[in-house]
C-alpha cells in the first residue's frame, strides 16, 4: 500500500508531539506521565484495569485464534468464528524470521474481513515464540517484531478502533528471563515513537506462561505500563499445563487484580480447567482460546479441518460451554447495528422464509446443514420504527429442537421456541436488518415462520 502524503503528515505530527512530550516528561520526572484518559480517544484504550472501545464502553475479549500465516487459503475462518458468536479473532502473522513475512496487503484484507464480520482483530507476530532459548534458535527478537510492525504501519493506520497489536507471541523463553522486561519496554517505546496509537498487548515470558511469576509479581508489569506514554498496554498470560490446577488460575488472577493492571488470557488449551472461563467471566477478564484448527496432530483444534460442522469437544467448550463464547461474548459497540458501513454480510445459505410485517419481522437463515445437525442464524428487521428489545417465537413442524444457542435467552415448550434479547443486541435501527443470535438445531433443518414482537 503506497504511503499517502496525508498519512506521512499525520505520522510526522504525532511523532513530533510525542517526542516533545517525552523530552519534557523525562526532564521533569524521569518517566512518562500521561493518564489513561489521555490515551487514544478514537480507538481502544485502557482505563484502570479495563479495555475500553472508541465509544467509551468496556470491551471484554471472547474469541479464538486463526493460524492465518500457515493457512492463508482458509479465508472463511474469521466468518465462521464470528457466526459462532466470537467478538475477537487473534490472527497469526509472520515477520520473516521463521514465517512470512505477511505482506501489508494481506494484513489489510484481514482487517477488512474482521470488520465485515464485526470482530475485533488482534494481530500478532508469531516469530518471537521462545526467543532466547536454545530450543528456539531462529526466533525473532522483539526488536525485529517492531521492525515488522513499522514495515506494515500503513495497513494499520486509522484502524485503532478495530485492531489491537499483540507485539510478539510468547516473546521470551525460559533463559535469562530478566531480559524480558527491558526488551518489552523498548518495544513499546519504539512503537509509540513510530506513531502507533493502538492498544498494545505484551505477552508474558516463559513461553507466555510466566511460571517464574516475572510478570505476575514484582513491579515489571507496572514499569512497562508506565513506560508507555499512552498508558495503553494490556498484559497477556498463556495458560497451559502450568495452570492445570484451578487454584493456580485463581492465584494468578488475584495477583494481577491487586496490581490494577489490564490482563487477558491470550491463549489457553483443552488441558486446562474451566476455572479459566468461570473466573474470567466473574472478574471481567478477556480471553482468546488456542486455536480454531490446523494444529499438528489435531491437538488443541476446536474444529476438524477448519470445518465448523466438525466441532471437537474443545470447540464445544470454547463456543458452547457454560462460560463460553456463546453465553458471554458481546460485540464491541463500535460495530453498531450494521456489520460494516459499506459491506452487508450475506451468508451462502438456504433462502430465509419471510415473516409477516409488523413492528418488526424476523427470519431463520440456515447457515450450515451437516445432516445430523445444522446451524441457524436469526435475523431481525425493524420495519416501521426502531426496536429496543425483542421477543421471537416460532414452532417447529416436526421433531427439530434447539440443542444449543448463543446471544439470546431461549426456552422451548414442546415444539414452540421463545427467544429474547440479552441487552447488548436489543436494538435495531429503523429500516435496518441485524443478525441477533444463532443456534444449533437437531435434524431436520427447517426455517419456520417467526413472529417478532418489539418491546
Amino acid at each position: 500500500m503506497a504511503t499517502t502524503t496525508l498519512a506521512r503528515q499525520r505520522r510526522s505530527l504525532r511523532r513530533i508531539a510525542l517526542a516533545a512530550f517525552t523530552a519534557a516528561a523525562l526532564a521533569a520526572a524521569g518517566l512518562f506521565a500521561l493518564t489513561p484518559a489521555q490515551a487514544q480517544p478514537n480507538g481502544f484504550h485502557v482505563v484502570g484495569s479495563d479495555l475500553v472501545d472508541a465509544n467509551g464502553n468496556v470491551f471484554i475479549m471472547r474469541g479464538s485464534t486463526h493460524p492465518y500465516e500457515w493457512y492463508r487459503d482458509r479465508d472463511q475462518s474469521i466468518s465462521d468464528m464470528s457466526d459462532l458468536g466470537a467478538n475477537t479473532v487473534r490472527v497469526v502473522l509472520g515477520s520473516g524470521q521463521q514465517w512470512g513475512p505477511t505482506p501489508a496487503a494481506n494484513v489489510e484484507a484481514i482487517i477488512a474481513d474482521c470488520k465485515a464480520n464485526r470482530v475485533v482483530c488482534v494481530l500478532e507476530v508469531h516469530d518471537t515464540t521462545g526467543y532466547a532459548d536454545t530450543s528456539a534458535p531462529n526466533a525473532a527478537s522483539l526488536d525485529q517484531a517492531v521492525d515488522y510492525w513499522i514495515s506494515i504501519q500503513d495497513a494499520l493506520e486509522g484502524e485503532e478502533a478495530y485492531v489491537i497489536v499483540n507485539i510478539g507471541n510468547e516473546p521470551w523463553g525460559n533463559a535469562n528471563v530478566a531480559g524480558w522486561e527491558p526488551a518489552m519496554t523498548a518495544a513499546v517505546q519504539r512503537l509509540r515513537s513510530a506513531g502507533f496509537e493502538h492498544t498494545l498487548i505484551a505477552d508474558a515470558p516463559n513461553w507466555g506462561q510466566d511460571w517464574t511469576n516475572t510478570m505476575r509479581d514484582g513491579q515489571a508489569a507496572q514499569r512497562i505500563f508506565d513506560a508507555d506514554p499512552l498508558k495503553n498496554t494490556v498484559f497477556s498470560v498463556h495458560m497451559y499445563s502450568v495452570y492445570a490446577q484451578p487454584q493456580t488460575v485463581i492465584d494468578y488472577f488475584d495477583a494481577f487484580e491487586a496490581k490494577g493492571l489490564p490482563l487477558i488470557v491470550g491463549e489457553f488449551g483443552e488441558d486446562t480447567p474451566t476455572t479459566i472461563e468461570a473466573e474470567a467471566q466473574a472478574r471481567g477478564i478477556g480471553w482468546i482460546a488456542w486455536s480454531w484448527s490446523g494444529n499438528s496432530g489435531g491437538s488443541h483444534d476446536q474444529v476438524i479441518n477448519f470445518d465448523p460442522a466438525q466441532m471437537r469437544p474443545w470447540g464445544e467448550r470454547v463456543f458452547h460451554g457454560a462460560n463460553g463464547i456463546g453465553a458471554t461474548a458481546e460485540r464491541a459497540s463500535v460495530f453498531g447495528d450494521d456489520p460494516d458501513p459499506t459491506t452487508t454480510e450475506v451468508p451462502t445459505s438456504t433462502e430465509p422464509t419471510t415473516a409477516p410485517a409488523g413492528d418488526c419481522s424476523a427470519v431463520i437463515v440456515i447457515v450450515n446443514d451437516w445432516g445430523s445437525g445444522w446451524q441457524g442464524n436469526v435475523r431481525i428487521t425493524a420495519d416501521a420504527a426502531a426496536v429496543d428489545g425483542w421477543t421471537l417465537r416460532w414452532t417447529w413442524s416436526g421433531a427439530t429442537t434447539v440443542t444449543s444457542s448463543w446471544n439470546a435467552g431461549l426456552t422451548q415448550s414442546g415444539s414452540t421456541v421463545t427467544a429474547t434479547d440479552v441487552g447488548w443486541n436489543a436494538t435495531v435501527a429503523t429500516g435496518q436488518t441485524r443478525d441477533v443470535f444463532g443456534f444449533i438445531g437437531s435434524s431436520p433443518a427447517e426455517a419456520p415462520e417467526v413472529t417478532c414482537s418489539a418491546a
